[in-house]
């Protein structure tokens, strides 16, 4: 399906990978998806979104205080101190046993050659059935081939993701969005 996609519509996918990957979530949800729709400004997605006062900013905010930054911070490394874990401590012995950079993340070449770190993100149920009805809708409007607008779309016809429940707190007059959306595409 992904040979459907234009350039911004990837960028999408592969940013919503990337903030799934950076917040350490175990997969990639709407919420990311809505992420990656607000990575790229200049988009159709991420200036309707714009105009209704969402942004990338706001979101990752909101995809933070509900689901959490797995990132390790040192929140972790003082709740493992108090139980007598010294994370320095554990990183210093791994890294003589096995070499300096021994936990950190090795890069890899995606599809287009560009260098990204860590493993690829799998997607959750809501995340593949958006992507799935992007697809339905590019299939509806007789677009050949799936846009950010679309993927927007299936973010807001998947209706119960956290993606459209963030949208849906922000104020978002749903109805309205797809309606636009649609129009614009």
């Amino acid at each position: 399906m992904l040979e459907r996609f234009t350039q911004d519509a990837r960028e999408v996918v592969l940013h919503a990978e990337e903030q799934a990957r950076t917040l350490r979530h175990g997969q990639v949800g709407t919420e990311h998806l809505l992420l990656g729709l607000l990575s790229r400004p200049e988009t159709l997605s991420a200036r309707l979104l714009a105009a209704r006062g969402v942004d990338h900013e706001r979101v990752r905010r909101e995809v933070v205080r509900i689901l959490g930054d797995a990132t390790g911070g040192d929140i972790d490394a003082e709740a493992l101190e108090t139980i007598g874990i010294d994370l320095s401590a554990v990183r210093e012995r791994i890294e003589e046993v096995f070499g300096p950079g021994a936990l950190d993340r090795q890069p890899h070449r995606d599809h287009r050659g560009a260098l990204r770190s860590g493993r690829r993100a799998s997607f959750g149920p809501r995340a593949k059935k958006t992507l799935e009805l992007a697809l339905r809708e590019a299939i509806a409007l007789k677009s050949r081939d799936i846009r950010d607008g679309h993927i927007l779309l299936g973010v807001i016809r998947e209706g119960e993701g956290l993606g459209v429940r963030i949208l849906a707190d922000a104020g978002v007059d749903l109805p309205a969005l797809r309606t636009e959306v649609r129009s614009a595409l």
